[in-house]
Formats: structure tokens, C-alpha cells, sequence
């Protein structure tokens, strides 16, 4: 039975977003849209009073979708996500060991694996002495976690839309799971930053633009495709990396509970559009398919760290530019697409119609990745009963 059997609105421009203008026909350029050469072009300039300002508001208009049909379980695989991420909610104060320190130190020590990301080694930062390489490298840890705190308000957001916007009952449920997943995320970096980082960073403007995006688009499978699959897919990425390399046990052990949550939230994404793109038509999977190429070149860019340049004085641009064509970044650039891939497989986005994405993503050197476990599949292994008792020994539940 197809979703459309039960009288679920299909994902296209909903009557809200016709009604305001928004949506575009497929093949149209977006003006958020990246083209060759601009794309790994610096952020477009954004003034400083909007990087520190402390509310921002993003218009949006959705139709809320109300479910008449009670029956819980008619999508089994959503159901188990929803009864596991039940009975998986961790506490950020019961179950993290804060009396962990030495966290500036650690981010400060030109020994820190992470740093090799951070602090090139050519150009205007081999001029840089001791202390302010130092500086680059608690900048640089400073602004990689505030980048993650500040996405974890926008899955916060998008999780609270779909609990609103999804059509199906087992959809509602497990959304507000992560409703409260976002919230506790939110808090444990937020804490992490003020007590061990001293240090705060503003949003990027490609990750800003991105999450405004997403939580604008009226379409409900676009905040599926923008936040699960692709944000928090590149997300769980990032998060896995930082668990490998991090010298700080506090971190890792933070990451660490925060993985297990991001690859349900992942795996719920695919699950929840794997039969709806399913009976699209070729139109409106291209429409997909330029919307996730566009928003990955965003994610992408993002780790060209502006914003850490600029605070610590350095020529932006320059910098910018280093970090662009550094061996290290790229690679690096490149392993934050190894969830993105194989879950765009997955939904059929990847081959579909003329192979579009296919051929962008080989222009990117990211399709080594496709045969890898898409997170449907491989969420239930990165669940903290799978992590070294040394890393999760304080789980209350």
C-alpha cells in the first residue's frame, strides 16, 4: 500500500508554498544556488552585527498535518526507532563526567590530531610563532564545536516541524523523540563551550543559509532531506572523526552520546522518504537531487573557518585559500560525504533520471563512499551499547 492509498499529501509545493511564491521549477538556478568556481569561493560577506546577533527570525509557512489513523506500528522500522531512542535518553548531568579538565590545554597542544586541521603549516601560518599557532588550534576547537551547537538548534527546529509536518503517526512519535535528542545536544555543548572552552564562536553563513533554507521550504520532505539526510548526515561524519582523533576524554565521551542519537536521527530520514521518492516523477527527483549537491558544496564550505581567521587577525582570504587546496582539508572535506553517499543510494537519488547526482559527486571524488552501510542499516551498531564501557560507564537509564 503506497502512501498516497492512505491520503498523505505528496512532498511537492504545498498550498501554503504556493500561496506565498516559494518553490522553484526543476532545472530553475536557486539564488542560494552554487555554480563552479563559486563554489568554493568565501562566504558572501555578512555584516558583524548580524553574526552576533543573538535572535534571528526565518519566516516560514507549513502545512500542519493532522493524522486521524492511530494504529502505531504500520511503519515497523520507524516504530523500533522510536521504542529505542525511548529508551535511550541520556542525561547531560547525570551521565557525563564533568570533572574532566584540562580541555583548553588539550585543544592548545600542537600534538592534538585535530590540529592538523586548523593550523596548515604553509603560507602565512608558517610564520606564526608558537603561542599563536596555540591560539589557531583552541580557535579552531572553539568554532568547530559552536558550529555544531548552532546546528543542533536548527535539527531542533526541523524535529519540532515534523512533528507537525510528517503524515504519518510513526513519524509524530519518533520526531518527538528528537524534539528532546536536539534539546539535550544543545545543552551538553553549550555547557562544554562555556565551561571548558571559554570561548564562542557565531554561525557560519553557509550553515546558516542552509538551515534557513530548510526550515523555510514548506515541503515537508525537504526538511526530511535537508536535516536528517544531509546536515546531520554530514554531522554524523564530523562526529566521527572527532571521537577517533580527539585527545580529550570529555569530548569523546560527549560524542560519543551524541553519534548514538544522530544515526537514529539519520537512519529516520531515510526510512521516512524511502517509499515516498519512490513515486515521484523525474521532475521533482531533480528537483532533490540539485537541492542535496547544492546543500553539501554548503556543509562543504563551511570548514573553510572564516570566522576563525578573522578573530585571530589573519588575512581571510589568504587563509581561506590554504585551507581550500591543503591535502589534509580536502581529505578530510571528502570523509564528511561517507554517510551522505550511501544514504542518497539508498533513497535512488543518486542514480536516478540521467544519473545527475552521480556525475556531480564524481566531479567531487566522493563516490568511493557508495558501497559503504547506508545508516538505516548501520545505526543500530553505533548505539551506546556497541561504545567501550570507559566512554558511556555513567548511563543512568
Amino acid at each position: 500500500m503506497t502512501s498516497s492509498d492512505h491520503g498523505v499529501p505528496r512532498p511537492g509545493r504545498s498550498p501554503a508554498a504556493r500561496a506565498s511564491g516559494r518553490g522553484r521549477s526543476p532545472g530553475e538556478t536557486p539564488a542560494h544556488a552554487f555554480t563552479t568556481g563559486v563554489a568554493d569561493s568565501p562566504a558572501a560577506a555578512v555584516t558583524d552585527k548580524d553574526k552576533r546577533a543573538l535572535v534571528s527570525a526565518v519566516e516560514c509557512t507549513f502545512d500542519n498535518l493532522f493524522t486521524r489513523e492511530y494504529h502505531q506500528g504500520e511503519r515497523g522500522e520507524i516504530d523500533a526507532l522510536y521504542r529505542k531512542a525511548k529508551a535511550k535518553q541520556w542525561d547531560v548531568d547525570l551521565d557525563i563526567d564533568w570533572s574532566v579538565g584540562g580541555q583548553i590545554d588539550r585543544a592548545r597542544d600542537p600534538g592534538n590530531p585535530l590540529n592538523r586541521y586548523h593550523v596548515p603549516s604553509e603560507g602565512v601560518f608558517a610564520r606564526l610563532n608558537a603561542g599563536q599557532r596555540a591560539d589557531l588550534g583552541h580557535a579552531g576547537a572553539a568554532w568547530t564545536i559552536s558550529q555544531f551547537l548552532h546546528t543542533e538548534q536548527g535539527a531542533l527546529a526541523c524535529a519540532a516541524k515534523l512533528v507537525q509536518a510528517s503524515p504519518w503517526l510513526d513519524a509524530k512519535f519518533y520526531a518527538s523523540t528528537q524534539v528532546m535528542d536536539e534539546a539535550r545536544h544543545m545543552e551538553v555543548y553549550a555547557r562544554y563551550i562555556r565551561e571548558k572552552l571559554e570561548w564562542e564562536f557565531p554561525i557560519n553563513p553557509h550553515l546558516s543559509g542552509l538551515i534557513d533554507d530548510v526550515v523555510r521550504d514548506a515541503r515537508w520532505d525537504f526538511t526530511y532531506l535537508g536535516m536528517q539526510v544531509v546536515i546531520e548526515g554530514l554531522a554524523l561524519a564530523a562526529f566521527s572523526l572527532q571521537y577517533k582523533l580527539s585527545p580529550d576524554p570529555l569530548l569523546r565521551q560527549i560524542t560519543r552520546y551524541v553519534m548514538a542519537d544522530e544515526a537514529r536521527h539519520v537512519a529516520f530520514g531515510v526510512l521516512s522518504l524511502r517509499e515516498t521518492y519512490a513515486e515521484l516523477t523525474s521532475a521533482e527527483i531533480r528537483e532533490r537531487q540539485e537541492f542535496c549537491f547544492e546543500a553539501v558544496l554548503s556543509m562543504r564550505n563551511r570548514y573553510l573557518s572564516e570566522e576563525v581567521w578573522e578573530e585571530l587577525g589573519l588575512p581571510v582570504r589568504e587563509c581561506a585559500g590554504i585551507v581550500q587546496h591543503s591535502p589534509v582539508h580536502a581529505e578530510f572535506r571528502r570523509a564528511l560525504f561517507s554517510a551522505i553517499v550511501p544514504n542518497l543510494k539508498r533513497l535512488g537519488l543518486l542514480d536516478a533520471g540521467d544519473g545527475w547526482l552521480r556525475a556531480r559527486f564524481g566531479e567531487l571524488g566522493v563516490l568511493g563512499y557508495e558501497h559503504l552501510e547506508d545508516t538505516s542499516v548501520a545505526y543500530e551498531r553505533m548505539d551506546l551499547d556497541h561504545a567501550p564501557w570507559d566512554v558511556v560507564q555513567y548511563q543512568h537509564y
